[in-house]
């Protein structure tokens, strides 16, 4: 079963003993204590793993000629954990992961410039080398906005295309003040969401936290780490050599 805000709202002005309502806009202090649950789910998706937020996205093209295997992050991506393209010559579906490298291990393994197409990198200083004759099989990041892969095939394609790419990560979901609105936590998580913004609440509009709801946060923010997911992982284990 969802929550919506105005249900995180209601139960946080009725611990308040605040007045009562019927839509978040009722009072301004409705308005204020749905605001500090933003803040409060901003900061829980940031600082923690959501398995909520993982998914799969295209990643998106540069779309110049000039750069060629260039991309940028889309809106609101938080991370990238493996990224594919595909590489089928015969316009069919042939999915190859590409692997990231480090920028000073990306410029290592740079070819030659004789025979291969020179880029001019988007800070307009740097110089890359890719091979234009190959598909991608590996890509970096110089400046955490644009991904740069290492190789295209001009006989397919003048750029690699955003709608051969497939990425897989975390990507942040918008926050919307409205009644009908529904965090997207599960309800593992949604109990430490609705402690945390009591707790701050209460520090901010009754000057000063009760017992019970810190003491029921710090609960929750432990419990939520190990029982995040619906499908059981196994444990990891450090191996030390001897």
């Amino acid at each position: 079963m969802r929550t919506t805000l105005l249900d995180i709202v209601q139960s946080i002005l009725s611990d308040m003993d605040s007045e009562s309502v019927n839509s978040i806009s009722d009072t301004t202090e409705a308005l204020q204590v749905a605001s500090v649950v933003e803040d409060v789910y901003n900061n829980i998706i940031a600082a923690r793993t959501v398995p909520e937020l993982n998914q799969s996205f295209n990643i998106t093209s540069l779309s110049e000629l000039a750069r060629p295997v260039y991309f940028k992050y889309p809106e609101g991506v938080k991370e990238i954990t493996e990224l594919y393209y595909n590489v089928s010559t015969t316009g069919g579906v042939e999915y190859q992961e590409i692997k990231y490298v480090e920028p000073i291990d990306f410029f290592t393994s740079m070819p030659s410039s004789d025979g291969n197409v020179v880029i001019t990198d988007t800070d307009g200083e740097t110089s890359i080398v890719v091979v234009n004759d190959q598909m991608p099989t590996y890509y970096t990041s110089f400046d955490d906005e644009h991904i740069v892969m290492n190789a295209y095939n001009a006989s397919v394609e003048s750029i690699l295309s955003a709608t051969k790419t497939k990425a897989f990560g975390t990507i942040y979901p918008s926050f919307t003040i409205s009644d009908s609105f529904e965090p997207d936590l599960d309800s593992t998580m949604m109990p430490l969401l609705l402690a945390e913004a009591k707790s701050t609440c209460f520090s901010l509009f009754k000057a000063g936290s009760d017992p019970k709801i810190e003491q029921a946060a710090r609960r929750l923010k432990s419990a939520v780490q190990n029982d995040m997911y619906r499908t059981r992982k196994a444990n990891t284990r450090n191996h030390y050599g001897r």
